[in-house]
């Protein structure tokens, strides 16, 4: 049984949201780990676990499920379509920042699930937004290719996950590398 299958009561959800947490910790240090090993680090029986996650590959499918259901919410919660462009561009990117830190492994991996693939073109759809709104505010130059700022953010992201980027702000490189003179975000 998945995650997903039905309503949990709250303390099975509070166990399923504990395996889930257990497991990326578990498997961002030994990706090949054992449900023997989740379920230790979770501080369940490895039969709690199979109770709830068929095998563990529906115990990984179901983390990608709910790291893109954070990712999403981290999004939204930044107002993106209605907070001033610059605000929701450093707002966005702090949350994304924390969900894709914290869920590193199921943030890696890819996935066919119809509800992840979904989630995933909301936030490249409101992304698109949001840069034609910092374009149209003048932030990003009028001539700057969208996808391609888009592709550059994104990938400024991914590497600020990777470690090693401590004091390196995302969207000051964004705004500064595609950005206009006015967009008043030069340090002095």
């Amino acid at each position: 049984m998945e995650l997903q299958d039905r309503p949990l009561r709250a303390d099975a959800q509070r166990t399923a949201q504990a395996i889930l947490e257990a497991a990326e910790r578990t498997l961002s240090k030994n990706p090949a780990a054992s449900i023997e090993e989740i379920a230790e680090a979770a501080g369940v029986a490895r039969t709690t676990v199979h109770r709830r996650f068929a095998s563990r590959e529906a115990l990984v499918d179901a983390m990608t499920r709910w790291a893109a259901q954070q990712f999403h919410a981290a999004v939204l919660a930044a107002r993106p379509d209605t907070t001033p462009p610059l605000v929701a561009l450093y707002q966005v990117t702090a949350n994304v920042l924390q969900v894709k830190i914290g869920w590193e492994f199921a943030m890696s991996r890819p996935s066919s699930d119809p509800e992840v693939e979904r989630i995933h073109a909301e936030v490249r759809d409101g992304c698109e937004r949001l840069l034609t709104r910092a374009r149209d505010a003048g932030l990003l130059r009028a001539d700057v290719d969208l996808d391609w700022a888009r592709r550059a953010y994104y990938g400024l992201i991914h590497e600020a996950t990777r470690g090693g980027s401590e004091g390196v702000d995302g969207t000051d490189a964004l705004l500064h590398g595609v950005g206009s003179g006015s967009s008043g975000l030069r340090s002095t």
